[in-house]
């Protein structure tokens, strides 16, 4: 083979690293360890596209450069399983979950196999095989035994259409993600998750973690920790008090109403008889609505007086009670003092219902908004008057505590997590109800499998579909011989992400979900990649049962993951629009309104990049660029496949590290694959004469120059400290430098190509095995020893001078280093540089500025 043929080289590295199992995780524990794992992915029909293998390249890169610095490197796959599009997919063909599932798997596993990374495949794991889900269950098992995991009716959001309840997460404007269907808010008993508990642990962990200070943030935020009063106002002819929670209980004399979530369990009690119907009315429109679309500060508020009135505890005065849906009932109590005049959502609520507005801090002089949230005097507020807020707080905590109402509360955002599905495709819950009283299975009786069903379909009732298989429902208590009914709901997707990082491990082991010896080696993750969508949910569900193992003694580490890191986005290719008014072109920055104007979709060649905007072609007219998510309903989808076919799996993923910082969000280009393509064409011909496919003449055993190992060495330097670094498209631009250079060279010394070689296998492993093989080596290239950098080889035998005439560059010279300081003979050198002579010999030398080890000028008039 004379020519770089990729297709050739790559599916024969391929089979040789299969057959071989050169990924093979090592089963001494006699190295350093090095654990870099991909946030699993969902194996849909669709397959890959182009953005989903940047991450798993990045892991890839750093797991072959660890094995190669003398690392043990686990670094393995599986399959997010279970979830709702396999069940759609059944409900829609007839077609079993399972198969489908299967065959996107297998199309999943081709394609990333067809990237070359080096997965150790004997560690595959599937949330959807038994011998997997045993231990997901026994985990439930133990969250149960401790009382984290409780039975409750809780308003959950019900989709008609999926059948089944969804998170916060999967609601979107009031319909569901998946397939755009209305959700509704309706009580339904459900299985819950006591995280709350850990809620303090939670973020403490955080602060040890090498995350994104913005992921730690959203953490943070989502917990919600806040630290307050938990503040009692009777409710006026009621024998009922409503308790608020309040991080501001210093502004309580500024409370003008009260607002209850239309969900709170004392609405229907305390609504008047004229205030029925428009309250129920609003109740059921609140529950159209998700909460993000409640809480949004930007949309105009809605709410509906109760007709009933509560009693400020400290002033006697009655406040009307209102509902309103920017109050939720899953946060603090479901209950709210408002208090207009501090905060901003109170005051446009206020002002809407003409309720009144109390100042109780003082704003500035020049103050001109509405609502004033800054520091100031507490004013309006009787005995808290002239004190500063904290002062404040301190002295109505204790005035609360003294009188019998309210005390010091600290309260969190974070809720219970709701852990039941009504679908068929998840997880069993190892649970029977005896009595109409849940019971916990015996470890003995795991796994607990799914009944082979045929019918998918949600039911009319919100049953789930498991209540159709009466054969598995109904069973008897092994214990106790009564009859029993086994749960019908199954677990939510989430939970077998939650610990799949630990099966890697020790997939096999068949006493526990993680052999403790394997746990205490290779746990915590060292490098953790995956896209920031996850940056709370999943990262915190793992996170919160990663903890309850710890506490049951199961794992060695308080944390799964000490470093994370989100690759940035890879969108569609760019979209071009130009704009005419009235058939002439004029710019996209001087568009102001619509008359006249046709928006024209421009092709790439037509435009060009200046600075940083694109101008039509030859002109100074700017037009839009913009490119979008990749996805089916734009058709700017690019298929992997497509690209190996035509590059090859190097090049794209050489193209997919240069694109830009990894963390960055990045447009793709099909066009730009090409410049790559060609450096690993180049870099073939350094190598491989392209007559006789043989090594180049060339390459030689020669020792290197100091020439040659300078550049080499500035390679070395550049790409290990880039690695490390995680900036992987400037390592690639240093090979592209090295390659330029080389191919100035006469000759090719053996003993720089190898340690090249060795370089760019992280980055391009199939041409890299190749390449290391024609050199002469037997072994494959992946446990060969990464080069190391020697400064010394960085110092050259010469010192490179500018020289200057009038200021301006005219030529250069090269002086021995031991000469590099000896001004006479710098400046001798310097005057004979034959270009220099020209412009000495127009003039008199009048001056000669000599900078050591730097320059020289010569002035001439």
């Amino acid at each position: 083979m004379s020519s770089y043929n990729p297709d050739k080289i790559e599916s024969k590295w391929q089979q040789y690293w299969q057959n071989n199992k050169t990924f093979k995780t090592p089963e001494n524990h006699d190295k350093p360890k090095y654990y870099a794992l991909d946030m699993f992915p969902y194996p849909s029909g669709s397959g890959l596209h182009v953005g989903h293998p940047e991450g798993y390249t990045a892991t890839d890169i750093l797991a072959r450069y660890k094995r190669m610095n003398g690392f043990n490197v686990l670094h393995p796959i599986g399959w997010d399983a279970f979830g709702l599009p396999a069940e759609n997919y059944a409900v829609k063909t007839g077609t079993h979950p399972r198969e489908t599932t299967k065959e996107n798997i297998n199309r999943f596993r081709e394609q990333l196999q067809s990237l070359g990374f080096s997965y150790d495949w004997d560690r595959e794991v599937n949330t959807t095989d038994p011998d997997y889900y045993k231990w997901t269950q026994w985990i439930f098992l133990k969250l149960y035994d401790k009382g984290l995991a409780y039975e409750d009716d809780v308003p959950v959001n019900w989709c008609p259409e999926l059948g089944t309840v969804l998170a916060n997460e999967e609601v979107i404007d009031g319909k569901s993600e998946v397939g755009g269907h209305p959700v509704v808010k309706k009580p339904m008993r459900q299985w819950v998750l006591k995280i709350t508990e850990y809620a303090d642990r939670l973020l403490e962990g955080l602060e040890d973690l090498d995350w994104p200070e913005s992921t730690k943030k959203m953490q943070r935020d989502w917990i919600g920790k806040s630290i307050g009063a938990d503040i009692d106002f009777e409710v006026a002819g009621y024998d009922q008090d409503v308790r608020v929670f309040t991080t501001r209980p210093d502004t309580i004399f500024g409370a003008t109403y009260m607002v209850l979530a239309p969900e709170h369990d004392l609405v229907d009690t305390i609504t008047t008889e004229d205030q029925k119907e428009a309250v129920e009315e609003y109740q059921e429109e609140a529950a159209r609505k998700s909460d993000l679309e409640r809480t949004e500060l930007s949309d105009e508020k809605s709410g509906v007086f109760t007709g009933a009135y509560a009693i400020n505890p400290v002033n006697g005065k009655e406040i009307p009670i209102w509902v309103a849906d920017y109050v939720l009932a899953t946060y603090g109590t479901g209950a709210i003092m408002a208090v207009p005049g501090q905060d901003e959502r109170d005051w446009e609520f206020a002002e809407k219902f003409d309720l009144d507005i109390i100042r109780t801090v003082q704003p500035p002089e020049d103050f001109e908004g509405k609502a004033y949230t800054g520091e100031g005097q507490v004013i309006n507020s009787d005995f808290l008057n002239e004190l500063n807020i904290e002062e404040a707080k301190e002295t109505i905590i204790d005035w609360l505590e003294e009188h019998d109402a309210g005390k010091e509360a600290v309260n969190y955002k974070l809720r219970d997590w709701l852990f039941s599905r009504q679908r068929y495709w998840g997880e069993p819950f190892p649970i029977i109800h005896v009595d109409g009283e849940p019971k916990p299975l015996s470890e003995d009786d795991l796994p607990l499998t799914l009944p082979e069903m045929d019918d998918f379909e949600p039911t009319d009732d919100g049953s789930p579909p498991l209540a159709k298989a009466t054969d598995w429902v109904k069973t008897t208590d092994p214990e106790t011989g009564k009859e029993a009914r086994r749960e019908t709901n199954t677990m939510p997707q989430w939970a077998g992400s939650c610990w799949y990082y630990l099966r890697y491990c020790s997939p096999n082991f068949e006493n526990g979900p993680v052999d403790p010896e394997e746990d205490d080696y290779w746990m915590p993750v060292d490098m953790y990649v995956g896209g920031a969508e996850h940056s709370v949910l999943h990262l915190l569900y793992a996170r919160f049962w990663h903890k309850v193992l710890y506490d049951c003694g199961v794992v060695s580490t308080k944390e799964p993951f000490q470093r994370l890191v989100h690759q940035g986005m890879i969108l569609g290719e760019m979209e071009y629009t130009g704009y005419k008014k009235d058939g002439e072109w004029i710019s996209s920055d001087k568009v102001d309104d619509t008359d006249g104007l046709s928006r024209q979709k421009l092709s790439k060649d037509q435009v060009e990049k200046q600075d940083d905007y694109f101008v039509l072609q030859g002109t100074d007219i700017r037009v839009d660029a913009k490119a979008h998510k990749m996805s089916k309903s734009r058709g700017n989808v690019v298929n992997p496949d497509d690209i190996i076919d035509e590059y090859g799996a190097d090049s794209m993923r050489l193209y997919e590290m240069f694109m830009g910082p990894l963390e960055q969000v990045k447009p793709w280009s099909t066009d730009d694959v090409d410049g790559v393509y060609r450096f690993l064409g180049r870099v073939w011909r350094l190598i491989v004469d392209k007559e006789s496919g043989e090594l180049n003449n060339s390459v030689t055993e020669a020792e290197p120059t100091s020439e040659q190992l300078k550049t080499l060495h500035e390679c070395i330097k550049k790409v290990t400290n880039d690695v490390e670094g995680l900036d992987f498209n400037t390592a690639i631009s240093a090979m592209m430098i090295f390659v330029n250079e080389a191919n100035k060279w006469e000759e090719h010394p053996k003993v720089v190509l190898n340690d090249f070689v060795k370089l760019l296998s992280p980055f391009a492993p199939h041409i890299a095995e190749e390449l290391w093989q024609r050199l002469g080596h037997d072994d494959s290239i992946a446990y060969a020893d990464w080069p190391e950098f020697n400064e010394e080889f960085l110092i050259s035998d010469t010192q490179l001078y500018p020289i200057q005439v009038n200021g301006k560059v005219r030529g250069e010279i090269h002086v021995p280093r031991d000469k590099a300081t000896d001004k006479e003979h710098v400046l001798a050198e310097a005057k004979s540089e034959e270009n220099v002579q020209k412009y000495l010999e127009k003039g008199e030398l009048v001056k000669e500025i000599f900078v050591p080890e730097r320059i020289v000028n010569l002035v001439v008039k």
